[in-house]
């Protein structure tokens, strides 16, 4: 059985239980080195065989995963963050499944979410917007044009931007072509949860790149824009969720 696992956003103690489970148990471990805090590693057996798949091909990872299940050997291929988020993994659950080889998936804390906590923001606000869109830059990996950033952007909802930091200058001119002013809040997070290494930046659209530049991140930083960052010098409007006025099957409306 191979066990895909989510490793969370760096912080060890924010891999799950079952995660934790899974790895300390495994005897091949295939972690994606380019992403994964190593010091997750600590949590494998002595004895485990342990592989970098930033150095690795799909072939290569698929030829480990082979011999340990020809071996009846436990593998956990252990992914950054949540695996289903610019995890790589469809093909290689698809080259699994046409060997016949078993293997299931356990989710992890995606470093979006790990920057709304270094952040210390809710992404959903009443009245100020309730969508947030998961994207990156097209790069090296093109995304389709649909999805092209100033297309998406015209939602003008919060923006989790992966993999693109190194692309900060064409970002903002392409967040404000789409209609963002040049006052909106943005924020930066690197290596969100990292004991010791996260850094958080905030600032505006118009001064952003100068302070990335500042700070010297080119990479493993998520952007997050929107006006879920604004200062709030009035308080937000409450949700219905815990209003008196509001009664749903838990609870009875109060007047």
């Amino acid at each position: 059985m191979v066990h895909i696992v989510g490793a969370g956003p760096g912080d060890p103690e924010l891999l799950t239980i079952r995660g934790h489970k899974l790895l300390s148990e495994a005897d091949v471990v295939i972690y994606a080195g380019s992403l994964v805090n190593e010091d997750i590693l600590k949590f494998c057996k002595a004895e485990a065989e342990i592989y970098n798949s930033a150095q690795m091909m799909l072939e290569e990872i698929m030829h480990v995963i082979i011999l340990a299940e020809r071996a009846g050997k436990s593998t956990v291929r252990l992914q950054t963050g949540d695996p289903s988020i610019y995890g790589a993994i469809q093909e290689q659950m698809d080259a699994m499944t046409a060997r016949g080889i078993e293997f299931d998936v356990t989710p992890g804390v995606s470093s979006f979410l790990a920057a709304a906590a270094a952040l210390k923001q809710e992404y959903t606000l009443p009245g100020i917007t309730q969508t947030v869109i998961i994207t990156r830059r097209g790069g090296r990996t093109p995304v389709p044009d649909t999805e092209s950033l100033k297309k998406l952007a015209q939602h003008q909802t919060t923006m989790c931007i992966f993999l693109s930091i190194s692309l900060i200058d064409d970002i903002k001119r392409e967040l404000m072509s789409a209609g963002f002013k040049s006052s909106t809040p943005i924020a930066v997070v690197y290596k969100a949860s990292w004991p010791g290494e996260e850094k958080v930046i905030r600032g505006r659209l118009d001064n952003i790149v100068q302070l990335v530049k500042e700070a010297k991140i080119d990479r493993t930083a998520l952007i997050i824009i929107g006006h879920c960052l604004d200062p709030r010098k009035e308080p937000l409007p409450q949700s219905n969720l815990y209003s008196p006025k509001f009664g749903h099957m838990f609870r009875q409306a109060r007047f």
